[in-house]
């Protein structure tokens, strides 16, 4: 596994350029077949919507034709004598309740000729409690229940409205479905009314308005505007409240829509709408999206189109990618091998004309690089070795006047063998920061110069700063650059305590990792870090060299690289901590 992945490591350019080319095929395959399948939809669906929209027109228009049928037939019964006396005259014996009877059958079946075409019911109801019907098989209402109706009522209170009534109800023996048709019978000049027209049609018959438009997955739902469905080619439908559906309904009417998406019944349904306004009900056309576009849209068969077509392509991308890469990998595997510091490893210069200029180009820029490095090691040492004499040189010769005078005056006052130890310690500090011309010092030296230098300034100045150390044993033998503490030490002592009268001084050396750690923390004034730094108030001549805090920082960048050198942390009022961080070697 790991040597598959060092192959694929040379043909990255191939991988990428390959990976690239296969998303911009694919990409543009799956928007291609989005966009025309999408635009097929929209097409279909408008389409399919001013075709369903006339066909909605040709079942309203029988509606229509059948509520004219049954307007017509009202309107001859109301002008009929016959029925009118018959709804009017009082109390007959047998003989003439007979001829009555008779006289108004004759007289109905041809007012009603209107309706012969339809299979409906009618009954008539006059005020003076006779009624008269063709037949009760679709409504098997008494004379009772119809008089005490609802509807009767309704129809008696509203005389020049034709009113349709919904009824299905299997508790009250109402197996199927059918609607009424109500109307008062009135005398048009005295406007008196003497009776009802009621004309019972079964469900069925309105089913056949439309039965021969549906299909699987293209319904037909008759809508009342209470929301109950009325009748549908799914009987299952019938009767139900359709809350939502009536809202699209409406929403369709008052918008001006041809149609509607919308979701209906857990599905999704394109849905057209027309009123009846004669019924007060609604004609709702439900299309079932995904079956009407899958009689249009074959998705399978195009998306296995586009997966050859993608798939021919790719085949083709692959080879003539790798052919046009096989030359720079080989470029790359060549360049791989090379070590470091192997600058007369020149690489094979064939392979097409951008390769062979590669190539050329890197074995002269070996060239290059092989006098370029050798001119950069011979003028680090040279740096080093200035910077270690200009770091001897930079002793102060005032801190020597000072540090002499202050032995003189101990002499002077008997302290002889302080003034002795303040010698040694002199002494010692100038032997190893003059003497040793080595570039760099164990911690342990460091040390004992750290030591030395504070004496000297305790003598001087009093031990009003007091100065511990910390230092690992693992770590005593490590090598650092030479002075590269001390700066810390002496900022410490003059600007570290400008306001505060004493304070503590904490060197601590420890070992982190492969990091030698040197952390010289005070507890003295501190800084603001954001805002200007403080000028110091003291005089250059007190220290004991010119070497900044910027110059060991650089120099320990020169050194070591970017990762190592001085961080500082201040905060005014509470300190200052210096962390300065050097590889760890031993010496």
């Amino acid at each position: 596994m790991k040597r598959k992945l060092e192959r694929l490591k040379f043909h990255g350019l191939f991988m990428k350029m390959f990976v690239v080319l296969l998303l911009s095929i694919v990409s543009v395959s799956l928007l291609t077949s989005w966009s025309t399948i999408r635009i097929s939809e929209r097409l279909f669906m408008d389409t399919f919507s001013i075709t369903n929209a006339k066909v909605i027109s040709q079942i309203k228009s029988g509606f229509e034709s059948f509520n004219d049928a049954v307007s017509t037939s009202i309107i001859n019964i109301q002008q009929s004598g016959t029925v009118r006396q018959f709804l009017t005259e009082g109390t007959a014996d047998s003989a003439a309740l007979f001829k009555s009877y008779y006289s108004m059958s004759k007289q109905v079946k041809p007012s009603s000729s209107n309706l012969d075409a339809y299979d409906v019911d009618l009954l008539v109801l006059g005020n003076n409690g006779r009624t008269y019907s063709t037949s009760r098989s679709i409504w098997s209402v008494t004379d009772d229940q119809l008089k005490a109706s609802p509807l009767a009522k309704s129809v008696q209170s509203a005389p020049d409205r034709l009113q349709y009534e919904f009824h299905y109800d299997p508790d009250k023996g109402e197996q199927k479905p059918f609607i009424v048709a109500a109307k008062a019978l009135m005398d048009r000049t005295t406007r008196k009314v003497y009776g009802s027209l009621y004309v019972a049609i079964p469900e069925s018959q309105l089913r056949s308005f439309y039965s021969s438009y549906t299909s699987r997955g293209n319904s037909v739902v008759i809508l009342s505007k209470s929301g109950v469905i009325i009748s549908s080619n799914d009987s299952a439908l019938i009767g139900q409240e359709a809350p939502d559906l009536l809202r699209h309904a409406v929403d369709i009417q008052q918008r001006g829509l041809s149609f509607k998406e919308a979701e209906f019944m857990g599905k999704k349904d394109l849905i057209l709408a027309q009123d009846l306004s004669f019924y007060d009900m609604y004609i709702v056309n439900l299309i079932d999206k995904q079956w009407a576009l899958g009689q249009l849209i074959d998705t399978r068969s195009i998306l296995l189109i586009c997966v050859a077509i993608v798939a021919g392509a790719l085949i083709v991308v692959f080879f003539i990618t790798r052919k046009m890469t096989k030359s720079l990998t080989r470029l790359v595997k060549q360049i791989s091998t090379i070590s470091k510091y192997e600058f007369h490893h020149y690489v094979k210069v064939s392979g097409s004309y951008e390769t062979r200029q590669l190539a050329q180009a890197f074995n002269f820029m070996l060239d290059e690089l092989h006098e370029y490095v050798e001119q950069l090691v011979q003028t680090q040492q040279k740096q080093r070795q200035a910077e270690l004499a200009a770091l001897q040189r930079q002793i102060n010769p005032h801190f020597l006047y000072n540090t002499l005078a202050s032995i003189k005056i101990m002499v002077k006052q008997g302290s002889r063998e302080k003034a002795a130890e303040t010698i040694n310690a002199l002494i010692s500090l100038l032997q190893n920061a003059i003497g040793n011309v080595s570039e760099t010092v164990t911690v342990g030296q460091e040390l004992d110069n750290l030591k030395h230098y504070v004496f000297i300034n305790q003598v001087r100045y009093g031990d009003r700063i007091r100065v511990q150390y910390f230092v690992s044993e693992e770590c005593c033998e490590a090598s650092l650059p030479k002075l590269i503490i001390q700066p810390f030490i002496e900022n410490a002592f003059f600007h570290a305590f400008n306001t505060k009268p004493e304070g503590h001084v904490y060197v601590t050396i420890t070992r982190e990792g492969e990091t030698l750690t040197c952390e010289v923390a005070d507890n003295g004034d501190g800084m603001d870090m954001s805002g200007p730094r403080p000028k110091s108030s003291k005089s250059r001549r007190q220290l004991f060299t010119g070497i900044g805090v910027s110059n060991v920082h650089d120099r320990l960048i020169l050194l070591y690289g970017e990762p190592y050198g001085i961080s500082i942390h201040s905060v005014q009022g509470e300190g200052t901590r210096v962390r300065i961080r050097i590889p760890f070697q031993k010496s």
